[in-house]
Parts: structure tokens; sequence; C-alpha cells
């Protein structure tokens, strides 16, 4: 028998193709990619899952990590009418995604992927760049927050440094980084803040996939 023993997950879908309780990432996934607005999380045990799926997925996201932003009682708190982002890597390298929501409501505003062959860091740096560009697009003013130091770095130097190999298998990804590359050499966004989102005092950023 193998030392190395995958643990088990279960993936509760509350918004997705077929809402339920799925044993399997790729199970999951089948429900919610491509599903405007999917809500899920990965629990440890079916027993928790089964718990959890009667509640909604706002109550449950507290209990992933997450604050009730409004009522915060810290005497620094995020600026709500902004935009959160975050990404999600299977593997390292593995698959990637990443998205945007409404720091304030959660709400998703965007979300790309599944990349093949990416790493955490570039979709952190995707999502800060694509957030931006969503923002200039509809002339909002908002700022981004980000909990990767590495990724803000990035969008700041304007330069992307990986170790990560450039393959067949990710090229659509290195495409969507040369773009991001482009379009921070092409814009000014000195009027869009870029903010690291502080896990300790505020829980999970809010576009967090809970899937930890």
């Amino acid at each position: 028998m193998s030392s190395k023993t995958k643990k088990q997950k279960y993936y509760v879908v509350w918004r997705g193709f077929r809402p339920g309780i799925y044993n399997t990432w790729e199970a999951c996934k089948e429900q919610v990619h491509g599903y405007e607005g999917a809500q899920y999380k990965s629990f440890s045990s079916l027993e928790e899952a089964k718990r959890v799926f009667e509640k909604s997925y706002e109550e449950v996201s507290e209990l992933k990590g997450k604050k009730n932003l409004q009522e915060l009682t810290t005497d620094r708190k995020p600026v709500l009418n902004s935009l959160s982002v975050d990404a999600a890597c299977k593997g390292n390298p593995g698959i990637l995604e990443y998205r945007g929501v409404y720091t304030d409501t959660g709400t998703e505003v965007f979300r790309r992927g599944p990349y093949t062959d990416g790493t955490v860091n570039i979709g952190e740096f995707l999502a800060i760049v694509l957030g931006m560009a969503w923002m200039k697009k509809h002339k909002l003013k908002m700022p981004v927050y980000s909990d990767s130091r590495t990724a803000i770095a990035w969008v700041r130097k304007k330069q992307v440094n990986t170790r990560l190999p450039w393959t067949k298998e990710n090229q659509e990804l290195l495409h969507a980084v040369q773009s991001a590359l482009k379009w921070l050499k092409e814009n000014d966004y000195s009027d869009i803040p870029i903010l690291k989102w502080d896990t300790r005092l505020w829980g999970e950023i809010p576009a967090d996939y809970g899937r930890k």
C-alpha cells in the first residue's frame, strides 16, 4: 500500500448546473465550469458536506475563514467599495483559474480558466491586471485587493519573474501573461490603487475559492 494516500475531499455545489455533493474535483468542475456565479466549496468529510449543504453559501463562507466585513471591529478595515481577486491552482504547476468579485457582496464579476500547467503567482498576477482592465472598461476607479505580495510586485514592476517552463501545454496561459504585460505597458492605471489584503485581520479575501 502506498504511504502517500490522497486525502478525500467532498465538494458542495450550491449554484451550478446540478447542485449537490460530489466526491471528486473533476465531478464538481463539470457542474461549475462555465456556470456564471457558481458557488461551491470543498470539505474534508461527507458528514460536514451534508451539514453545510443545508445552509446558504454565504453562511458557510464565514465558516471557511471568511469574515462578515460589515461587522469587523478592527481599527483598520478594508475599502468595501472595491474589487477583490484571487487564484486557485490544483498542483504546482497545475490546473489554474482566477477570478474577481465585489468586495462588499462577493458577487463574481469575472472568472478565467482553467489553464493547464499554471502557478498561483501567475494566476494572482493575471487576476490583478484583468481586474484593472475590467474597471477601466467600465469606467470605475475602485481599489483592487490581492493577498499576494508577489503578484502585486510583478504588476508594479511590469515584469513576471517565474521559473515556470513554457510548453505547448500552457501556451494559452503564456499568451494571457503576454497580453497582461502588454496592457500594463500601454495603459495608465495610476488612478486604480492596488492594495494588499490583510488576511490576519479580515479573514480570507472575498474572492477566495474556499478549497484549502
